[in-house]
């Protein structure tokens, strides 16, 4: 029987969260090997594998169906996924891990309010200087997907290693999407979020892959764990049931 590969966060403020989900759900995660371990166990749950990821590795493998479920911030899937539907099922927000993926400008751009302010500003630079306007991101895919669907164009990305807040005031963008809880360290850098350039209000999700080989065991697991964390917030809801309806349609 194929065993429920489940990943969890490895490290930081996420990894401590999910542990605390976990726990108040009657299922408490053991770490195996010592505290650099990559592996873990749920007692109550022995069919389940669990394994410590990065947040990001998480999203990638549950896309990839390397792993069939797991906890990872809806930003990361959604950036990793070209379309996340199709290969990866939401099956529940958790309530922690929030932050936002936001446009920001200059806070001296003082008639640049909005995206169709960021579009006429984008048209002008390049029609009197023939540079499209540079915006410094981490989040390509969903630069590129939320700029198309606001009409903006005369744009180009530049991808950020660093501080992408630190971008404009380096002189290497003019303006950047990225994500935030407070917004305190963009002001910090001299930035403001557009009114509208609020792409996604993101948090930590457990998500289920749709491309993973899905067996009995696996989904027996999958359902006590659903039934479980319904059972602490003291709701009964569909989502077992929708992620087999979506497991099925997938593989029809």
């Amino acid at each position: 029987m194929t065993s429920l590969r489940l990943a969890v966060p490895s490290k930081g403020r996420l990894k401590e969260q999910a542990e605390d989900f976990f726990r108040a759900a009657g299922f408490p995660i053991e770490p195996m090997g010592g505290a650099r371990g990559y592996l873990a166990r749920i007692p109550a749950l022995p069919a389940i594998e669990v394994r410590l990821l990065s947040a990001s590795e998480i999203a990638a493998g549950v896309i990839a169906g390397d792993i069939h479920a797991g906890i990872s911030g809806e930003d990361l899937l959604r950036e990793q996924a070209g379309d996340l539907e199709r290969v990866a099922h939401l099956l529940a927000p958790l309530g922690f891990g929030r932050a936002d993926l936001v446009v920001a400008a200059p806070v001296s751009w003082l008639d640049v309010e909005t995206m169709a302010d960021v579009d006429d500003v984008a048209a002008r630079l390049e029609a009197t200087t023939g540079r499209k306007l540079r915006v410094a991101t981490k989040y390509v895919r969903s630069t590129r997907r939320f700029f198309t669907e606001e009409g903006v164009g005369h744009y180009r990305i530049v991808e950020s290693a660093g501080a992408t807040e630190g971008a404009p005031a380096a002189g290497v963008a003019d303006l950047v999407v990225d994500i935030t809880t407070t917004g305190a360290t963009l002001k910090a850098n001299g930035l403001k979020i557009l009114n509208d350039g609020v792409i996604l209000r993101s948090q930590a999700q457990l998500v289920a892959s749709l491309g993973a080989a899905w067996g009995a065991s696996a989904l027996e697991s999958l359902r006590a764990l659903i039934d479980a964390f319904e059972a602490r917030d003291g709701v009964r809801t569909s989502r077992f049931a929708d992620f087999t309806a979506a497991l099925n349609h997938t593989a029809a």
